[in-house]
């Protein structure tokens, strides 16, 4: 009996975790893509900087938020990150991507029931990732895999349980969040996050779900990458 309770409990603890990354991933996907639907896209730099804010302060305040329950992951490519590094095991990894695409659908099921019941005139209704005109698809692919490695190494440095920024790493995390939008808006809308990508391509259709493999690939190659350079860089003595 003692057995069975200590599973049940468990089990509830893992619950808790995969909800908060569902919660977690659907507040960043309703922040970060609805600032950029209703704020008429990302077609100056001051709506450049909006949306890279709603991304950036979204983390961070999930980071404070659920931050204790599940590690506020919100991304599968951090989360391949944190079991590349050693830091969790694959089958729970993948429950927290299952959950993560989950979060990102609900949040783009909001959006999309705003949108249908809001008489605006929208530059975006999802807020998909696609190249921009001018970009190629292997420009595209090369412009993620860098700015996604260099968002999940400073997750996996600012995060480590010797080296890293204690109770600053989700501030740190979302201003690098930030940074990262800021500059790869132009490029691609920036995705870094496969689960913030994959719900909005599945309601726009068309081009966003054509080219929706780079934002899925690229992210992970980037998270490998980080990962291996910070095993070898947050190891040394």
């Amino acid at each position: 009996q003692r057995q069975m309770c200590i599973r049940d409990r468990l089990k509830s603890f893992i619950m808790k975790k995969y909800m908060a990354e569902t919660i977690g991933t659907m507040i960043l996907v309703l922040m970060g893509c609805g600032s950029a639907v209703f704020n008429g896209g990302c077609g100056t730099p001051a709506q450049v900087l909006m949306v890279a804010m709603a991304f950036g302060l979204s983390v961070v305040a999930m980071a404070y938020t659920i931050g204790g329950i599940s590690g506020c992951h919100i991304n599968p490519a951090i989360t391949l990150g944190c079991m590349l590094s050693g830091r969790m095991k694959a089958k729970e990894g993948i429950m927290y991507m299952v959950f993560q695409v989950m979060g990102a659908l609900i949040g783009s099921t909001i959006i999309w029931i705003l949108t249908s019941n809001i008489d605006m005139n929208y530059a975006t209704t999802t807020g998909a990732n696609a190249c921009a005109p001018g970009v190629s698809l292997i420009g595209g692919l090369i412009a993620e895999v860098i700015f996604s490695f260099v968002f999940v190494l400073v997750v996996l440095g600012t995060t480590d349980a010797k080296k890293g920024a204690g109770n600053l790493a989700g501030l740190a995390i979302g201003l690098s969040l930030i940074l990262v939008h800021i500059v790869c808006i132009p490029i691609t809308g920036t995705s870094v996050n496969p689960a913030r990508s994959i719900a909005p391509a599945l309601f726009q259709g068309g081009e966003a779900l054509s080219q929706l493999w780079i934002f899925i690939i690229a992210p992970f190659v980037g998270a490998a990458l980080a990962a291996g350079v910070w095993k070898s860089v947050g190891n040394s003595k």
